[in-house]
């Protein structure tokens, strides 16, 4: 507890790659009903068994008659009466073969209304969905400029919940006597603001020291969406443990060249380049939309679009993914995500360093988790469980989750990191002060 902490020497060991299986539909289920509903209209046509070949003949084409009756109807096309009375006119007239003509006419018409009310449905749940798709885009993406007086109730009942750590942090000290921290951290919003082009996401150079700082007295690991080559610049500190593209990219501090990657979905990256090549090319119709290739996983900012366009870049992105049965779609602070559909996420990957660091099965070790996103709820959500650590939200709003603290924005994760350090460097110092002499 005492001493300063050092990066370890051994290398990390990389999960056993598995292969996984995705069910995959091959018809449509509007391909299906089509199927079905012709079968059903054109085998029940009436058919007499005593008809001569003559008849056989005007009786096929009698059928033929029919089924353009019903085409032609669904497609708003009146059929003339002269036609039905050429029908009636084929041998047995109306009580013969041809009587099918009379009763298609029927159908057709029952036919057409019952595409009709499927049609309006299809129209009524492409509309809700498209609602839906666009509310839960505005939940992840909060907009509020100013708040009401309910808006600071709600948001005063929530920080009751979720208390702020700088508040609370003497309880936060209490917590981590003892104990072994392991810090893990978000960047985009936690270690540098948001901005409106994800490329100039520069953290600070206060914040920068902050975080050297850190990792000169903790284990400490960035667990980001990016790419982690650019996380990696965007920070520019070399003894830190990088997990990109949710976790699904691991690399230990450059001052240790033995530490191995761990890339669980490397078979996905042939993959993952069509998609970002098809999504570049698909988005071009919708301005302020950017697509971002983080390796393992794409993002499609909308930051910068207008929002009267979400719902069409929603649909645009949808109908993209729907392709590749193997891909998730997920939406997080102004952004859609596109990840392979393995089960790995930033709670893996905080499980993974844990156990990395050799630290999976100690009672003595707290994990402290900062992130703004839905996707660090992974995290907050393995620390729960874990019945050991400390999950910290980053948000100026109330958010469901499953963090145990809050922070409002960077400006106080920095000054909650140096507090930290300030206070392990005293309580540090305080042990070696009173350690009795041998």
């Amino acid at each position: 507890m005492g001493s300063t902490w050092r990066p370890p020497t051994c290398p990390i060991a990389g999960p056993t790659p598995r292969s996984y299986k995705y069910p995959v539909l091959s018809h449509s289920a509007s391909t299906h009903l089509s199927n079905s509903r012709r079968s059903e209209h054109t085998h029940s046509l009436p058919v007499s068994s005593s008809s001569s070949s003559l008849e056989a003949v005007r009786l096929d084409e009698c059928l033929a008659l029919c089924l353009w009756c019903v085409i032609m109807t669904n497609q708003d096309v009146v059929v003339s009466e002269m036609g039905i009375a050429a029908g009636a006119a084929l041998p047995g007239g109306p009580a013969g073969p041809a009587g099918g003509l009379f009763a298609c006419r029927s159908a057709a018409a029952s036919m057409r209304q019952t595409y009709l009310d499927l049609a309006a449905a299809a129209v009524a749940a492409r509309s809700a969905s498209c609602t839906s798709w666009a509310d839960a885009m505005r939940a992840s993406s909060p907009t509020r400029s100013s708040r009401s007086a309910s808006d600071v109730d709600e948001f005063t009942a929530w920080v009751r919940k979720h208390p702020s750590a700088l508040s609370k942090f003497e309880e936060i000290a209490a917590k981590s006597r003892g104990k072994k921290i392991v810090m893990f951290m978000d960047y985009d919003g936690t270690l540098s603001p948001i901005v409106a082009d994800p490329d100039t996401a520069y953290m600070s150079d206060a914040m920068r020291a902050a975080v050297r700082e850190v990792a000169k007295t903790f284990p400490t690991a960035i667990v980001s969406g990016r790419c982690r080559d650019k996380v990696r610049n965007f920070v520019g500190l070399s003894d830190l443990y990088y997990a990109g593209s949710h976790g699904m990219d691991i690399k230990g501090p450059s001052s240790n060249p033995e530490s191995a990657l761990c890339q669980p979905a490397s078979e996905f990256l042939p993959m993952i380049d069509e998609v970002y090549k098809t999504l570049v090319e698909k988005t071009k119709s919708t301005p302020g939309a950017k697509v971002e290739n983080n390796k393992f996983c794409l993002s499609v900012h909308f930051r910068c679009v207008d929002e009267k366009r979400w719902n069409a870049l929603g649909e645009q992105v949808k109908a993209v993914i729907k392709e590749y049965p193997k891909l998730k779609l997920t939406q997080g602070r102004k952004v859609l995500e596109i990840r392979p559909s393995i089960k790995w996420d930033k709670g893996k990957a905080l499980e993974f360093l844990l156990e990395s660091l050799g630290f999976a099965n100690c009672g003595d070790v707290l994990p402290v988790y900062i992130g703004d996103d839905r996707t660090d709820e992974d995290a907050f959500k393995v620390l729960r469980k874990r019945g050991q650590g400390l999950g910290i939200l980053v948000s100026k709003c109330p958010k469901d989750t499953n963090a145990s603290y809050s922070l409002q924005d960077p400006t106080e994760v920095m000054e909650f990191l140096l507090r930290l350090v300030e206070w392990k460097r005293k309580s540090s110092s305080s042990s070696l002060m009173i350690r009795p002499r041998v």
